[in-house]
């Protein structure tokens, strides 16, 4: 018979033992690359080599890509707080600008880059990545005190909006509607939101510039003020601006030729909201790519803007569409 002083100097010995082996397990976990344990990566969603990174990134553009680049860049700051990522709301026109002179890393566009924005990075050196990041539908809106527009064709948005048009009253457009002026309110020459409505509704052909009764801004916040203050006030700008103040504006549904059709994730995603159905993008310098912030910034975007766009008024793109964006960075 083992005396009990001798087993509790056994049992002591290999519970000794066993601490040792689970310290050496515990520690064996350690990635070699990053020091960060394996533990951590249950609790939390890792970085690229889930190394703790420094910088700034400087972002500019797109008011309508504002609102998913910020809660892109909130998340990630929520990972890598050491890294800032102000972004700015110059416009689609004034974020190429400044990215195609090489002053910030990543262009927030509602529009394709355009040829002579293209050229201008060449020019300077600034080769480039596209990424598209999610739909929008280009939504026209009216005060909820219009008691009467029901749609609009693609014809009467010519009427209304077109450089040329000598249309100043509603009953104008539609002969029975109120015989009082058309308030108009547009982004500005700027803004890729002005850029795609021109294209899409007016042919290119320009939006008319008659000073008393239309006023462009390229702050949406301001377009809704002015178009909820005027019962007889028309405007447009992107989905999740209407989104946002719906309480004070009326959708106008739209009749690109199939019946009038309103924005909604669905009809955005289809496409059954034509014309004004968009795609959105971020533009990426290839070379503020090779600093580590800014390909673990866009990396992040990318892998995770789908699950925010429906969170802040946009549609997401296909998961499919988002691996090809991706590979694009690798």
């Amino acid at each position: 018979m083992v005396k009990t002083g001798k087993v509790k100097g056994i049992i002591t010995l290999v519970m000794a033992a066993m601490l040792v082996f689970t310290g050496a397990c515990g520690n064996s976990g350690t990635n070699s690359k990053n020091g960060a344990t394996s533990g951590n990566s249950a609790t939390t969603t890792p970085t690229e080599n889930s190394v703790k990174l420094t910088g700034e990134i400087k972002v500019d553009g797109s008011s309508t890509v504002f609102p998913l680049t910020e809660a892109a860049a909130e998340e990630f700051r929520a990972e890598q707080p050491d890294v800032r990522v102000p972004v700015g709301v110059s416009g689609t026109g004034g974020g190429f600008k400044q990215f195609c002179a090489g002053e910030i890393a990543i262009a927030d566009a509602s529009r394709p880059i355009k040829e002579e924005e293209a050229a201008a990075c060449t020019t300077n050196g600034v080769s480039f990545k596209e990424l598209s990041v999610a739909y929008d539908g280009l939504s026209v809106v009216v005060s909820k005190e219009n008691d009467f527009i029901d749609h609009l064709t693609v014809d009467e948005l010519n009427k209304i909006f077109k450089t040329g048009s000598t249309v100043k009253t509603w009953n104008e457009v539609r002969d029975t509607w109120p015989a009082e002026p058309i308030v108009m309110f547009s982004p500005g020459a700027d803004s890729g939101t002005y850029d795609y409505f021109n294209e899409a509704i007016l042919h290119k052909e320009g939006i008319r510039n008659d000073t008393d009764t239309i006023t462009f801004s390229e702050d949406d916040n301001s377009l809704v003020v002015g178009i909820s203050g005027s019962k007889y006030g028309i405007g447009y700008f992107g989905f999740a601006y209407y989104e946002e103040n719906q309480d004070k504006l009326k959708l106008v549904p739209i009749d690109g030729g199939k019946g009038p059709v309103s924005p909604t994730y669905d009809t955005i995603k289809d496409g059954t909201y034509a014309p004004l159905s968009r795609p959105l993008y971020i533009y990426v310098s290839d070379k503020e790519l090779e600093r580590k912030e800014v390909k673990e910034f866009v990396n992040f975007y990318i892998n995770n803007i789908g699950k925010m766009a429906g969170e802040v008024g946009y549609v997401s793109l296909p998961d499919e569409k988002y691996k090809e964006e991706a590979a694009k960075i690798q």
